[in-house]
Order: C-alpha cells, then structure tokens, then sequence
C-alpha cells in the first residue's frame, strides 16, 4: 500500500538510528508504521530509511523502499559516519569516489554543483577498519548504496555525505550513537543545502524531453534499453550545461550506438556550468 498519492521525490538512506535521528527530528518525519522490514520515517517530501549495517542491508533497504514508494528521477542521499586515519571528528564531506574494497570496482558519483562542503573518496569494507592505513574515508556502505541507488536515478541526484566518528586518536571502539547523533545534526544546514542543489538537478532532469530526443529517435534505430541511455545523456547534458542547444555533427554516425558513443564522449569533454 502506498503511502500517499504522490510520493516525495527525497529519499535518505542512513545504516544506523542514530544517524537518522537527527534527521528524523529536524525534518519532523513520522513513523510508517506499514514498513515492516526497515524503519522508514516520512513527511510530504521526504522518506528516510533505516536500513542497517552493511552492504547488503544497504542494497535490500533501497531496493525495498525504491518499490514501495516509486519515483521518476527521485534524490537519493546517503547520509552516514565514516573513519579515516587523521582527519578531526566532525568533519564533513561529499565523496567523490567510492572504491569497493571486495570487488575493487570504482564509482564515481557525478558533481555537477557547488558542494556546501569538502570532497573526498571512500572505501567500503565488509568488516570495521582499525589500523587507519588508508588515505580514503572508510565506511561499510557507500558502495552498495551507489551501486544500488543509480538503478532508480540519475546519478547526478545520488550522493553520499559522511561525518568523520573516528580516526586513530579517537578509534571507533569510542564511538557512541549519542555521540554520532550530534555530529550529523551539526551539519543539518549543509545537508539541507545539499538536497536543495540535488532538487533543482532533478527539476532540470524532469522536464519535458527536448525535441531532439524526439528527432534522434527518428533517425536512428534504437533499442528499449538504448533509448534510455538517450535519455539519460540529453537530460545529463541539460543539468551539466543549464539548458544549451548541443551541437551534434552527424555525418559520421550511422548507429544509434555511434550517437551514443559520441554523446557520452562530448558530455565527458564538458566542463560543468556551476
């Protein structure tokens, strides 16, 4: 059953409860109390789920609440702690990178905005960290969100945002849930910033498809599948360049593959319109 006629389009995602109450409580979500295997908290824009710690809890709670509360191009937002070796509790960041320490396969979450604070890379591991070697934050979730979350959206509306609980002067046998509450609701406004930039994008993102879409699809034989990487790439270049008219020189395309290739190719060699 669905909880109400318009599902919002802000979806956050947090591991632990007390990372979410913060949230739970700035944003005033209520409890839906129809959503049996996950905590899930809403209000009118909003739904956040609790999903446990780990990767595959990560992916299941997505995956549950994705289905039950459908949405075109929603926001998704990992908001969680993370480790790393000297960087001062409390630090906040927006990651960048995201490297799967299992699988060693990169993600690299797309930035097309001014971040409201620094950026870093993550590593997600399956089991707590405790000699701090690495350069990178450490969590045990980024990837599996990512991975998951960009199955239902645009990947320029998912991101991760972590608070620094740990480092080896203070390692995370320290750390506390009263604790990891307050360090999240101390970045509250920059989270708020955050999902304004993140709406604006899937405003952009949801705007009636340009005419070219419609004249590409009639030049060149598409697949179901490859029309939606059609899709995805104009509404991608849309937010990357606020709306330009995108010069396609289509004399040595004869596919809708080449289309493609050349598509991704120009949108990578584009510098973003912040």
């Amino acid at each position: 059953m669905m909880i109400q006629p318009n599902p919002p389009g802000i979806f956050i995602y947090t591991a632990l409860p007390c990372e979410a109450k913060p949230l739970i409580e700035h944003f005033r979500l209520k409890k839906d109390t129809t959503a049996l295997p996950f905590a899930v908290y809403f209000n009118q824009d909003i739904h956040l789920t609790v999903t446990g710690i780990g990767k595959s809890a990560m992916a299941a709670g997505i995956g549950y609440t994705q289905a039950r509360v459908p949405h075109e191009n929603p926001v998704l937002l990992n908001v969680g702690i993370a480790g790393h070796k000297d960087q001062p509790l409390g630090s906040l960041f927006l990651i960048d990178k995201i490297t799967d320490f299992d699988s060693q396969r990169n993600y690299y979450p797309p930035l097309v905005f001014t971040p409201p604070c620094p950026t870093c890379g993550i590593q997600t591991v399956s089991k707590p960290q405790v000699d701090y070697s690495e350069t990178e934050l450490a969590d045990m979730e980024a990837s599996a969100f990512y991975e998951t979350a960009v199955r239902f959206s645009s990947g320029e509306l998912v991101q991760c945002l972590k608070v620094i609980s740990d480092n080896q002067l203070s390692p995370a046998t320290y750390i506390n849930p009263k604790q990891v509450s307050a360090l999240i609701a101390t970045h509250i406004p920059a989270i708020e910033v955050l999902l304004g930039e993140l709406l604006r994008l899937a405003r952009l993102i949801t705007q009636p498809q340009p005419k070219l879409f419609e004249a590409l699809l009639q030049r060149y034989h598409f697949t179901v599948s490859e029309k939606l990487q059609l899709k995805n790439q104009l509404s991608r270049w849309a937010v990357i360049t606020d709306q330009a008219d995108l010069d396609l020189d289509e004399s040595s395309l004869h596919s809708a593959k080449d289309l493609l290739r050349r598509l991704d190719k120009i949108i990578n060699e584009t510098e973003f319109h912040l």
